[in-house]
């Protein structure tokens, strides 16, 4: 132990390889996907038939249904001289149009294949609308993305304007609620349902009077979740934290359970480091001395604020290589970038290692993050989970927005309540949701000062479509705004274009039984050498007529994440974020099984997993575009919102708005709620 009140000596494991860890002075090359090996693939099962493969091939499952589809009220020669070109799959919507449930495909979901590349093409300057057909459709106001924030703005409008306003929502993707998306599975006779994307309401209790307005009104009584989540789960069945160590990476495979916040000693003896490493471990979790003896709490948290929690650990508290590749993911989860992209403060209002002999005032500073901020505000339990994640949020307010679309009147009975896509578009609507539909272009009828309107022209089913409304509020991706609304001043668009989302891979996997994590003891593993950064078993939930499983035999979802960043090479977090995105796109669904079934298979392999026979379905939601990115002291300027760039990109036009998380630059479900309330109300009344 270093002598209270210095800084640490280095240790000899700063930078320096050891033969249990070869590979510790270069920690980010570990993660890259293996190479395929036929011999290998058939042990991990790549071969079995499985609930997977409905996307693999892109639009090759809907090619026919794209190529007969027309808009409800289309008929004779409007429809067929319409211009065909890309666009999103338009799944059941129309009248009288079936097909798929969104819901229950597998394989590659998400930012689907066919929901994407019209949007590329219009950012891209190569999209070819041909001749525009008007629909004839006059709404009251239409709005640009049917994700939370999107639904959330036609809730407010029509709240505002009274239960007569006709709206159209439009949303690219082939389900509504953008990224709190649902992902259902069958197995053994069980429906199982997992999230892919927006995970939980985080911290209601800090929600805004409009935010927490809706919410109740929509039915969700928070109070309901303390009994519907299992919090003895783990203890019950002694399952806790555990760290995967590959070999790739740590020299050998080794799984370690507990973690340095329970006994740090413990597990550093359990891990491949060297010695060195372990100590460095261990002092992490526990040394008690002040590395930064001398300043002041303002002068600790101004230098804090300034440096990466990498840099800290390498630079201040001298860990070595091999204790710093271990937390280099942990701050994925909630910034989609690792330690080296992420202020040292920020780390430290989020529970990291390595604060404790600091003894800092529990008070922000000018310049820490949103999300910690709202950690060091919210004094509730992480545990208000719907069974699909915020999905349930969206398909609340579906309901409320088009009751015949999904049955039932609360909180419970929406868990299991079946969608009928078929009534989402119908005419007799006054509130209308056209999926598969991307909008191109968005313009004023006349002067910004006095139009007589504004015109939307989308894309569907291979035509170009256009539809008039009084109004219409973005709440679309941020960053596509300036291809859409090109009359917006230079400004704004410089300042909409400076968001960039951040991209991740929510991925759940249906396993036949989990005894092997009960053998294990384990509730999941992080792995930070590996492709994927870790796996759980799903949040114990139950709630209305779906209960979570209860016996170690059952189907069981498993949740796996993975943020594709470019770490090591000092490269900010936009930059990181913009080259994990083209990562993404490359990325085969094949990959993403492969490396699944090889994290499994090794991690688990101690509790008698086999990644060939107890994998019974995978559906991977990619997100390219995924969390609103938010703002640090590293990057980007600080200052009051209204001048930041996202600030500045919100500002209402006429008769457009903006809304959407990245209005907030805040990737929370309040944040986009919050920002559906100030466009809706930043629009005048006509």
């Amino acid at each position: 132990m270093p002598e209270k009140g210095r800084t640490p000596e280095p240790s000899d494991s700063t930078d320096t390889p050891t033969s249990a860890s070869a590979s510790a002075t270069l920690p980010y090359s570990s993660a890259a996907p293996s190479s395929p090996d036929p011999a290998r693939d058939r042990e991990l099962g790549m071969h079995r038939r499985i609930q997977r493969r409905d996307f693999l091939n892109g639009m090759a499952v809907t090619a026919g249904a794209l190529a007969a589809m027309q808009l409800p009220g289309m008929t004779g020669q409007a429809a067929a001289d319409a211009p065909r070109h890309g666009g999103g799959p338009g799944y059941g919507h129309g009248d009288g149009q079936g097909g798929p449930y969104p819901p229950g495909l597998t394989g590659l979901r998400g930012s689907q294949p066919g929901s994407f590349e019209t949007a590329h093409e219009v950012r891209d300057g190569t999209f070819k609308p041909g001749r525009t057909v008007p629909t004839g459709e006059k709404y009251d106001l239409v709005v640009v993305g049917g994700g939370i924030s999107g639904l959330a703005a036609a809730w407010f409008h029509r709240e505002r304007h009274g239960r007569q306003a006709r709206i159209l929502v439009l949303d690219n993707h082939d389900d509504f609620g953008g990224h709190a998306r649902r992902n259902e599975f069958t197995v053994r006779g069980r429906k199982l349902i997992g999230y892919g994307g927006t995970q939980s309401l985080d911290g209601p209790a800090t929600y805004s009077p409009e935010a927490s307005g809706l919410i109740k009104a929509l039915g969700v009584d928070t109070q309901k979740f303390y009994k519907a989540y299992d919090g003895g789960f783990g203890e019950r069945w002694g399952l806790g934290d555990a760290t995967f160590f590959n070999r790739e990476a740590f020299g050998r495979d080794v799984l370690v359970k507990g973690s340095g916040f329970g006994d740090p000693a413990a597990f550093a003896a359990g891990t491949p480091f060297s010695e060195a490493g372990r100590a460095d471990l261990v002092r992490l979790f526990s040394d008690p001395a002040d590395p930064l003896a001398g300043l002041t709490d303002d002068e600790k948290k101004a230098k804090l604020i300034r440096i990466s929690y990498e840099a800290y650990l390498r630079d201040v508290l001298r860990v070595g290589a091999e204790v710093r590749l271990m937390l280099q993911r942990d701050t994925h989860g909630l910034w989609g970038v690792g330690i080296d992209a992420v202020s040292a403060l920020d780390c430290w209002a989020t529970w990291q290692p390595g604060f404790q002999g600091l003894n800092l005032a529990p008070t922000p500073y000018p310049g820490l993050g949103k999300t910690p901020r709202h950690a060091m505000e919210s004094e509730e339990p992480y545990i208000f989970h719907f069974p699909d994640g915020n999905a349930s949020v969206a398909r609340l307010l579906v309901r409320s927005l088009v009751p015949d679309v999904l049955r039932g009147h609360t909180m419970e009975d929406i868990v299991t309540a079946r969608a009928d896509y078929t009534k989402l578009d119908r005419s007799s609507n006054r509130v209308r949701i056209r999926l598969g539909s991307t909008a191109v272009h968005v313009a004023h009828d006349g002067p910004v000062r006095r139009p007589r309107g504004v015109t939307v022209t989308y894309a569907r089913g291979g035509r170009t479509y256009s539809v008039s409304a009084d109004a219409v509020v973005m709440a679309c991706w941020n960053t596509m705004v300036p291809y859409l609304v090109p009359e917006l001043p230079p400004e704004q668009k410089a300042a909409l274009a400076y968001c960039v989302k951040v991209p991740l891979v929510y991925t759940n996997v249906v396993l036949n039984n989990w005894r092997a994590f009960t053998k294990l003891g384990i509730e999941g593993a992080r792995t930070p050498g590996m492709y994927w950064e870790g796996f759980g078993l799903d949040f114990p939930v139950s709630l209305g007529d779906y209960r979570f499983s209860r016996d170690p035999s059952e189907p069981v979802v498993v949740h796996v994440s993975k943020a594709p960043t470019k770490p090591g090479q000092g490269l900010p977090a936009r930059t990181q974020h913009k080259a994990g995105r083209a990562e993404l796109y490359r990325t085969t669904f094949e990959t993403y099984e492969r490396e699944l079934r090889e994290m499994l298979g090794r991690s688990l392999s101690g509790g008698g997993f086999d990644p060939a026979r107890d994998i019974a379905a995978i559906t991977v939601n990619r997100w390219p575009h995924g969390y609103a990115y938010e703002y640090s002291s590293l990057w980007d300027p600080i200052g009051p919102d209204e001048e930041m760039p996202f600030g500045i990109g919100r500002r209402t036009y006429g008769r457009i708005a903006i809304a959407n998380a990245d209005s907030a630059a805040f990737a929370y479900t309040d944040a986009a709620i919050d920002q559906a309330y100030r466009a809706v109300h930043s629009l005048p009344r006509h």
